[in-house]
């Protein structure tokens, strides 16, 4: 295990870009991108004034921002920032959180109230028109998402609720059908947040408060490996590299005592594992 010490106040939303061989994430709470080379380990850092949610792939080498409640295009080298849409723009005390592209091209993205009020939350669906569809409301921390069975299922976690719901997925229509709860976190684990699949349809968790990822059956909701890390709020996790088996976390320092973060010095950093099982590729955004 390698550890990039990035101090994360909040951690999140790590994405790979093969063609670019960097992971990004993000830190929430202080609006800093971050983008690391794999093969050079070149870190690098970008600053938004606005809590930054969500880093998504999008066309003609542009990434795609979740900041406050907007969608923007963002070009790396030029600086240049593109305002694409708002949503919930009569509630300026939610923000998004995370998000995911589909197979074809759609954005699926949470939000929250920054109170965490219960059942504020939603999800949306935004397609190549920019025009956010709902599919999900009463959500209170909408968090990680994940496809598998070839993409005819999918996986979301609303946080506190310490379930993952599967959903049929219909991949040419983007509807979702609730099925059944797949997986329920156990007392004692800390709550699901951030999540990926691998190439054998398991589901990779971070665990907030729960010190570690947490790889999880779907089919049978069991438990069956556990990345122990050496801090307690893990919030994220995606798979890169050249063979998609580098598993990239994040982890965050928000509800930490001074105490906490003598004791856990590594709050807030990124850690790198090497795993036997690999992941599958994220998809761009169409637009």
């Amino acid at each position: 295990m390698k550890s990039i010490p990035s101090r994360c106040f909040l951690g999140e939303g790590p994405l790979w870009i093969a063609k670019l061989g960097c992971f990004f994430w993000v830190d929430i709470e202080k609006g800093n991108l971050h983008r690391f080379h794999l093969a050079s380990e070149q870190l690098e850092i970008r600053h938004f004034p606005h809590r930054l949610a969500v880093v998504l792939e999008g066309q003609n080498g542009k990434l795609i921002l979740g900041l406050d409640r907007k969608l923007a295009r963002y070009d790396w080298d030029t600086q240049e920032l593109e305002w694409l849409v708002e949503i919930e723009s009569d509630f300026p005390n939610h923000r998004f959180n995370d998000g995911k592209v589909d197979a074809k091209g759609r954005i699926w993205i949470g939000t929250l109230a920054l109170d965490f009020a219960e059942r504020a939350g939603s999800l949306y669906r935004i397609d190549r028109d920019l025009i956010p569809q709902k599919m999900l409301s009463y959500l209170t921390i909408s968090n990680g998402m994940a496809w598998a069975e070839y993409k005819k299922t999918f996986y979301l976690i609303d946080t506190p609720t310490k379930k993952i719901q599967e959903f049929a997925f219909d991949l040419e229509t983007g509807a979702i059908e609730f099925r059944r709860i797949a997986v329920e976190i156990p007392e004692g684990l800390g709550f699901p947040d951030g999540m990926c699949t691998d190439r054998e349809g398991m589901l990779w968790v971070a665990h907030y408060g729960g010190s570690g990822v947490y790889r999880w059956n779907p089919k049978s909701g069991e438990l069956l490996q556990k990345i122990d890390l050496p801090v307690p709020h893990v919030t994220s996790c995606c798979f890169g590299g050249e063979n998609l088996n580098v598993m990239l976390i994040t982890t965050a320092q928000e509800n930490l005592s001074s105490e906490d973060l003598e004791k856990y010095p590594q709050s807030g950093d990124v850690f790198l594992v090497e795993l036997e099982v690999g992941g599958l590729e994220s998809f761009q955004a169409g637009f």
